[in-house]
């Protein structure tokens, strides 16, 4: 029997969210527009993905509402809309489940109120106040099962690799978009 190539005359609300998010890097990509990264070539250099590729992801993510292309800067950024914010529990999960069967030295970055600095639990809300923490109030650290990976010479590598809060943009010298 042969699958269908794409879902989105599917009755699925997985399958069709799938259309949007379900392709190799897509989440990774949206992962880093969380941690800060908004420019083209911010995101190639990160990612290590062919820019062909990203350009197709970045379309189709702006097609859909997930992010906005911002040329007000002077430059061209891609920013998470509302729709690409509220896949934060989606990526959140994906972490935390990657941390718990992959990562035997334990949590590679660390989720924290912003306010009082306490860690969050795996559904996001916050051990010391038990508030359920809004993304921009999530600070992200590097946990105790951080591991260098070379990467930490790139200016984008080291501001995503230093306590920050999410979303909050990176702000690097100029990269070509």
């Amino acid at each position: 029997m042969v699958l269908p190539s794409t879902y989105a005359d599917s009755n699925c609300s997985l399958a069709r969210a799938l259309e949007v998010v379900g392709e190799r890097w897509t989440l990774l990509i949206v992962r880093d527009a969380f941690y800060g990264v908004r420019r083209f070539g911010d995101f190639a250099t990160q990612l290590g993905i062919p820019r062909a590729v990203l350009t197709a992801r970045l379309k189709l993510l702006v097609r859909e509402g997930v992010l906005t292309r911002d040329e007000s800067a002077g430059t061209v950024e891609y920013v998470l809309t509302d729709k690409g914010v509220a896949l934060w529990p989606i990526v959140r999960s994906l972490i935390t489940w990657g941390d718990e069967f992959y990562s035997p030295a334990g949590v590679r970055r660390a989720m924290r109120h912003d306010a009082d600095g306490a860690p969050l639990d795996p559904d996001g809300r916050c051990t010391e106040c038990g508030t359920l923490v809004a993304v921009p109030d999530i600070r992200m650290e590097p946990g105790p099962g951080y591991e260098p990976t070379g990467k930490e010479l790139d200016p984008v590598s080291a501001v995503i690799n230093t306590p920050r809060r999410l979303l909050d943009p990176i702000t690097t010298a100029p990269s070509r978009s």
